[in-house]
């Protein structure tokens, strides 16, 4: 089927993509009626790193937990939760569009604790629809909407639960063609700006840098490869000058963009969240830190 995830993930896979010019949705207010206007709600990039972390009592949980405490104080409220993860590869653009989308446990080799964790979110099938019937990605063909397969993977349920444990608020997971160049997953990003306007909150799931090939397991939080911190460094001033374009060019780095990411899936959320902000927005970093000396742990808020 062609919404099945992708099993094999190749450093120049993104190069088979050929990139197609299109124009952003001019309103996409207008379909989703059943969401209330609101105060243009904030965009999250959040590095998500080992699964652990949604159980694990350390800085970034907490930090998770934190964030979720000024939604409804110093941030408004979302009515729906949009989420771009990392781990949901895929042929085209797929969206999730059933009522109670499962939990994944799309990992092996963690404690039990970590696989009886659930996050039952309910889904929102018709807004689903509409969303799915306003985005315009490259090509002919459409966001499709998976009613079945899918669910809420860990690079979302992980950072979720900690920001609203209550699992109350619809949660939608888009899918990333990782065929697809990356200026094309920026410009499906520019697509989702207008939702914050109705509430729905963006939230990109990955990490700036991630190379699970050069764990070092024991390593402090502020140990890294020195590939590594410049690769991060390098991103993290194209977002402090709103450089947001510049994202996409990350391959244009060389062996670094290579050390940073052998495959690039834990990057291309980025895209989405940025491709969602205005270049005048302020970003607020935290979590600026490193987990296992080359995964990036560093978030961002917009808005």
């Amino acid at each position: 089927m062609q919404r099945r995830t992708l099993l094999s993930l190749g450093g120049t896979a993104a190069a088979a993509g050929t990139l197609v010019n299109f124009s952003p949705v001019a309103d996409a207010r207008s379909l989703l009626a059943t969401l209330q206007p609101s105060p243009r709600m904030p965009v999250l990039f959040l590095g998500h790193g080992s699964p652990m972390n949604a159980i694990d009592d350390n800085a970034y949980r907490r930090s998770w937990q934190a964030l979720g405490q000024e939604f409804g104080k110093t941030l408004p409220r979302p009515q729906l939760i949009l989420c771009i993860s990392a781990h949901w590869l895929t042929r085209g653009w797929w969206l999730t569009g059933m009522a109670q989308p499962k939990t994944i446990h799309d990992f092996g080799g963690f404690p039990q604790a970590l696989f009886d964790q659930q996050y039952p979110a309910p889904g929102a099938p018709q807004l689903a629809q509409q969303i799915a019937a306003g985005l315009r990605p490259a090509g002919p063909v459409a966001v499709g909407l998976d009613k079945e397969e899918w669910g809420l993977d860990h690079g979302t349920w992980s950072v979720l639960k900690p920001m609203f444990p209550q699992a109350e608020i619809p949660v939608l997971q888009l899918s990333m063609d990782y065929g697809r160049l990356p200026a094309e997953h920026y410009q499906l990003g520019q697509q989702l700006k207008a939702l914050r306007q109705r509430g729905v909150l963006v939230v990109g799931s990955g990490n700036i840098v991630h190379n699970l090939r050069a764990t070092q397991r024991q390593a402090a939080a502020d140990q890294a490869y020195d590939w590594a911190l410049e690769f991060d460094q390098t991103i993290g001033g194209y977002l402090q000058k709103g450089d947001l374009a510049a994202l996409a060019g990350f391959q244009s780095l060389g062996r670094v963009a290579q050390m940073a990411h052998p495959s690039h899936d834990h990057y291309l959320p980025l895209l989405y969240a940025a491709g969602a902000v205005d270049a005048s927005e302020a970003p607020r970093f935290f979590n600026t830190s490193f987990q296992s000396a080359s995964i990036s742990m560093r978030s961002v808020v917009w808005g």
